[in-house]
């Protein structure tokens, strides 16, 4: 078991960001991690529970020890109880610390109410024999000064030549030259960066993005009274507009993000930023200053604005003193905003030479895909892929924005089936940049060349070339035929489509693969510990032996294929030789003609959900089992377990399920959720690149 201490050196480098990225760069190697935040240290106005312990909790799903209360630590100090207060701690953290692979500890941050935090720190750090990452960001100063600053501070854990001082994260990097030359040029200037003895372990770009609270947390922050709430849980403040100059000067300022700061009594900015919101500019929003209260009759003109979602507050303070107090505001990351909380976790995470980190923790007790292991080898192998996928639903706001993100990132080359002047109105309502090389598809202008291929395709059921138009006029169907004929790797639909619109003409017009005599699907099932394979609970309603032990085969191959090492647990309401009846016998008989079939794979059956799933179930239940307790792919009876088990699962455990992805079809064809999220698309297209590959292969 490995320890990591992050220890800051100085206030406001972004202690709690670093932790949530570093708990995420190490589960993507498969490591079991675990948090502990020794020492609380609340903000003035923090109420409720220790704010990095409880944002690690909601965004890992960990269940961390809470920590020491300031004022119980400074008595103790006080009282000369060190020793009695780092016992206290060890035993909290070995509650942390619990079947675990590697645990991150996050050091106090030195304030002027806690000028004994470096030392706390440096006494914390020795006790639990950890390794010592220091955490720092630049400042007003030369690269110099910096390198000298951060040495001064490792000097307090041992020095930057002690084995068990690490190196440093920098946080919050803003250069002109990117991180490749800053970093270059910070190597030049750092004699202390030169050796292997103490090394740069990350550099995190500053991203305006990743620091931009929400409308309602400005409300909160300022004691606002909000006039509209609109769209205030959602809306996020990118930049502060304070309007003083007349409106045809303000009207470029308006752009999506932008909080416009103006007195309660300008009745003309606050018509032109109606405007714009109603034109489709997403505004952070409206902050009406100076206790000017807007005229009823203005915000009467205003309605379809504040319909629209605008948020407006109003504050009593003036002009300066409410841009002072905006500019003042606590920036950290609340509790509640997961959003935000899940983006800096992911982008600090990939800033972070995770293997070094990996390295010095040894191997793991037993290597496990995590969800965050899971979704970065997602990405990274569709990055590798370089696939071309189609997207029939190619003016829907979520579909556009993730098709955005995959062509800018790489994960794709992504073709939007819609009218281009729709995509970009689309596009510009939402804040969304289109990046070079998205390709956008007309279907009107396309749809005549494939009438005749999809008549042959489709000639002995009796297809002709009318009934061929009048499908076709379907996007599902005009995506399906480009798949058929190979102009794209694969295709992703179902953010606006039913499961069945986008399923049915893959069947029809793609086709089993030639080992296959089925098609089935799984579901890829983020638990919090682990991910495993669902099958099948969206196609077959109620397969056969022979059908289920193909089922089994296909999801086993589709968790290798994505790095899930299978171990198939074959469900039933019975386990081994105690139950009998049609439905276990089918069970029975199906998992035999599995382990016929494919003798390298483990398969047990049948087997109980819990006996499968639960390690001490397992063992009482199927002692002999190389598969009770420890299963990864479940294979359900019928269609009727399968697709009620996975959606309890997902419900009532608040867990993240990806697919249903298809098997046994020639070419990839993927469905999504019609309540998904832009992440979910994004991360359906990444699956849908790699089984494209992994077919060709």
């Amino acid at each position: 078991m490995h320890t990591f201490f992050i220890a800051p050196t100085g206030f406001g480098v972004g202690l709690t960001s670093i932790s949530l990225g570093l708990v995420r760069a190490l589960e993507r190697g498969g490591l079991k991690v675990g948090f502990f935040k020794p020492i609380a240290q609340p903000h003035p106005g923090d109420e409720g529970p220790e704010r990095s312990t409880e944002l690690i909790a909601r965004t890992h799903g960990l269940k961390p020890p809470q920590p020491l209360g300031q004022a119980h630590v400074e008595h103790m100090l006080g009282d000369g109880h060190l020793d009695e207060l780092l016992e206290e701690i060890v035993s909290l953290y070995q509650q942390a610390a619990q079947d675990k692979d590697v645990v991150i500890v996050e050091g106090m941050v030195p304030t002027r109410q806690a000028s004994y935090a470096t030392r706390v720190n440096a006494h914390l750090a020795r006790s639990l024999d950890a390794d010592v990452i220091l955490v720092s960001a630049p400042e007003d100063e030369t690269l110099t000064e910096m390198s000298d600053r951060i040495e001064i501070q490792a000097q307090q854990f041992g020095g930057p030549k002690d084995p068990k001082v690490l190196g440093v994260i920098l946080n919050k990097v803003r250069s002109d030259d990117g991180i490749e030359g800053f970093t270059r040029r910070l190597q030049e200037h750092a004699q202390l960066l030169r050796s292997e003895d103490f090394r740069l372990i990350g550099c995190i770009p500053w991203q305006d993005e990743l620091n931009a609270p929400r409308t309602r947390d400005i409300a909160d922050l300022l004691g606002a009274r909000v006039l509209n709430a609109g769209d205030y849980e959602q809306r996020r403040m990118l930049k502060i507009v304070l309007c003083a100059r007349a409106v045809p000067n303000t009207v470029q300022l308006l752009k999506p993000g932008v909080l416009v700061v103006t007195p309660g009594d300008r009745d003309d900015i606050i018509l032109a930023a109606s405007l714009a919101s109603m034109n489709g500019v997403p505004l952070a929003g409206l902050l009406l200053c100076s206790d000017f209260q807007p005229d009823p009759r203005i915000m009467e003109l205003c309605k379809s604005a504040l319909h629209g979602g605008l948020p407006v507050l109003t504050v009593s303070t003036g002009s300066y003193d409410t841009a002072t107090n905006l500019n003042r505001m606590n920036n950290e990351i609340p509790v509640d905003d997961r959003e935000r909380a899940e983006k800096v976790t992911e982008f600090v995470a990939g800033h972070i030479e995770h293997e070094f980190l990996k390295q010095r923790c040894g191997d793991p007790r037993e290597l496990r895909l995590s969800p965050p292991a899971f979704r970065y080898q997602l990405v990274r192998r569709a990055l590798a892929a370089n696939k071309r996928i189609v997207l029939p639903e190619g003016a829907e706001p979520r579909t556009v924005q993730a098709a955005a993100i995959c062509q800018a990132r790489g994960i794709a080359r992504c073709v939007l089936l819609a009218k281009p002047e729709e995509v970009q109105a689309v596009a510009q309502a939402h804040g969304i940049t289109l990046p070079a090389g998205l390709e956008i598809l007309d279907p009107d202008l396309i749809r005549g060349r494939y009438v005749e291929p999809m008549v042959e395709l489709r000639k002995n059921k009796g297809l002709n070339a009318p009934m061929a138009e009048q499908q076709l006029e379907d996007s599902v169907v005009l995506a399906t035929m480009m798949l058929a004929l190979d102009e794209v790797d694969g295709l992703v639909s179902g953010a606006v489509h039913t499961t069945a619109s986008t399923i049915r003409p893959a069947l029809q017009l793609i086709k089993t693969a030639p080992s296959y005599k089925l098609v089935s699907s799984v579901f890829f099932m983020l638990l919090p510990d682990q991910v495993v394979v669902y099958g099948d609970c969206a196609v077959n309603p109620d397969p056969s032996a022979a059908e289920l032990a193909e089922i089994a085969i296909q999801s086993a191959d589709s968790a290798a294929s994505f790095g899930i090492s299978p171990r198939v647990a074959m469900i039933s309401y019975s386990t081994g030789d105690s139950g009998s009846g049609e439905e276990v016998e089918k069970v029975r008989e199906a998992t035999r003609i599995a382990r016929e079939n494919r003798p390298d794979l483990l398969v047990d059956g049948p087997l109980q959900y819990d006996a499968a799933a639960i390690e001490s179930v397992g063992r009482q239940k199927a002692p002999n089992s190389q598969v009770a307790g420890r299963a990864t792919v479940f294979v359900f009876p019928d269609l009727n377990t399968g697709n009620t088990t996975y959606k309890a699962v997902q419900r009532s455990a608040g867990v993240i399920s990806v697919g249903p992805m298809l098997q046994g079809l020639r070419k990839p064809v993927n469905d999504l959720s019609r309540g998904a999220l832009v992440d979910d698309i994004v991360f359906t297209i990444a699956l849908t690149a790699i089984q494209a590959a992994s077919q060709e292969a």
